[in-house]
């Protein structure tokens, strides 16, 4: 057996008689218990062994595969502090993958050993690959988290973890021992990023090692179980023609929106929660000449950029005093002094709302933007309110001139009720009528029906309009067919 991460052995441990060994399991404690206890275990009274709990959700109890589950669970519940109780923890930061498994497996083999558990070699395996995962990453979450067919991870209690595949929600049969260790891998989670959880602070935003965006609100706000959500992180940078193929949008607008981030309007890319705005920033900004210098404000970096010269800012939140904290405003207002060609902010949520629109209006032309609204007028309302919600007082015409003459471009993204995400508009800001910011709608997409099965029936098309900024790409070089604004029939 391994033993360059083992502890050395203590004089105090002894081994579980056989009689006890599973009694010592059926009465295993929490994960965060140590393993010190188990001596303790063997000199109970068997009257007062009780077993594990159920979960509340349980069928019939002549489900194998449930009883088999649920034994393994408390046999790993009880490795768990074994393992802890044997690994030198401050070894594992350098250890090797293969030999950290092949040393936990060892340790697992010798402590089942000690209890008299026979398992067989299925469980025996995945029983491993648990405990690899419990030691080194984040316990039941790992299995979803290298899934590639899960996009979102969300964790109502212990008992109940959900995922989405292909725009839909369904229940996993991943659980968690109970609410202690589903605390126990949030708090693995914030520490590693310096930031904290607890009664006094019951929420937090923060980010996986994968870039993967990270949300959590434990009790007592969640009042029924810690709440966790993942927005995982995608590893293959999904690019204009991944989209186009994927049905995101028409190869017309993808040529006019080329044109329209060349040529630097500002963009801004409007959507509700998980229509996929951040995925189509993104992909728009691959249309960035690598000469160019690009600057990104986020408060928890997801933006995948390919650009050469790219530098990334993150806010950041108060410490455990209160000070510290670092805004995506006083990000924005640095950024201003860095020479940039272009800003872009991962969303504009607050009073940094000021700083972008003055950027926008001052020589960064091209920079972009995400903001949550329903359609283009909504967006232009949004950030009217945002400027309110700054504490600027301007007549609002002032504040509407300043959006129109800024803003360039509005894309909203939206993810439809089959699951899908799809660019439903292209809204250009012309001007100002009046007191009115006017624009124009130049594509669409055009719902037409609804298949059997709940697929969306539609299709992309052009408004019959011509680009307000038709000139400008021509100056630019891109100039563009008059037959990709022709509106597109219906088949």
């Amino acid at each position: 057996m391994f033993g360059k991460y083992k502890k050395a052995a203590r004089p105090e441990a002894v081994a579980l008689p056989e009689a006890t060994a599973h009694a010592a399991v059926a009465t295993v404690a929490n994960d965060t218990a140590p393993a010190t206890a188990a001596p303790t275990r063997v000199q109970r009274k068997p009257a007062v062994v009780t077993e594990v709990p159920r979960p509340a959700a349980q069928v019939a109890d002549g489900d194998k595969d449930l009883k088999r589950r649920q034994r393994l669970d408390e046999i790993k519940t009880e490795m768990h502090s074994r393992l802890l109780d044997n690994l030198n923890l401050a070894a594992l930061e350098s250890a090797k993958e293969s030999e950290l498994r092949s040393e936990i497996t060892a340790i697992v083999s010798e402590q089942l050993n000690e209890l008299g558990i026979v398992l067989n070699r299925e469980d025996r395996q995945t029983l491993n690959i648990e405990l690899f995962d419990e030691v080194t990453g984040l316990g039941p979450l790992e299995p979803l988290l290298k899934d590639e067919t899960v996009n979102d991870i969300l964790v109502n209690g212990p008992n109940r973890v959900f995922v989405e595949r292909a725009g839909r929600l369904e229940l996993s049969d991943v659980r968690f021992k109970d609410e202690r260790h589903l605390l126990r891998i949030i708090d693995k989670i914030v520490s590693a990023v310096g930031r904290r959880v607890d009664e006094s602070n019951p929420y937090v935003d923060a980010r996986l090692k994968d870039g993967s965006r990270f949300n959590a609100m434990v009790p007592p706000v969640a009042v029924d179980g810690s709440l966790v959500s993942i927005r995982k992180f995608k590893k293959e940078k999904l690019g204009i023609d991944d989209l186009v193929r994927f049905g995101a949008f028409s190869e017309e607008m993808a040529v006019y929106l080329q044109a329209a981030v060349s040529t630097r309007l500002n963009v801004i890319v409007s959507g509700g929660t998980g229509s996929g705005k951040t995925t189509t920033l993104n992909a728009l900004s691959s249309f960035i000449d690598n000469k160019e210098r690009v600057l990104t404000i986020e408060d928890t970096a997801e933006l995948q950029l390919q650009q050469v010269h790219v530098g990334r800012m993150e806010s950041r939140p108060p410490n455990v005093e209160g000070k510290g904290a670092v805004t995506q405003r006083d990000c924005l207002r640095n950024a201003l002094r860095m020479r940039p060609d272009r800003i872009i902010v991962g969303e504009t949520r607050g009073e940094e709302v000021i700083d972008m629109l003055q950027a926008m209006n001052t020589g960064h032309d091209g920079s972009m933007t995400t903001i949550h609204a329903n359609n283009a007028r909504d967006a232009c309302s949004r950030l009217e309110n945002m400027v309110a919600m700054a504490g600027i007082e301007m007549p609002l015409k002032a504040v509407r001139s300043q959006i129109s003459s800024a803003v360039n471009l509005i894309v909203q993204a939206s993810r439809l009720q089959d699951g899908s995400r799809r660019m439903v508009s292209i809204t250009e800001v012309t001007g100002m009528e009046g007191e009115v910011i006017s624009m124009q709608e130049v594509f669409r997409y055009q719902r037409t029906g609804l298949a059997p099965d709940g697929k969306i029936i539609g299709h992309f098309t052009a408004c019959g309009v011509r680009s307000h900024y038709s000139e400008r790409f021509r100056q630019w070089g891109y100039d563009l067919p008059a037959s990709i604004y022709e509106p597109v029939m219906a088949e």
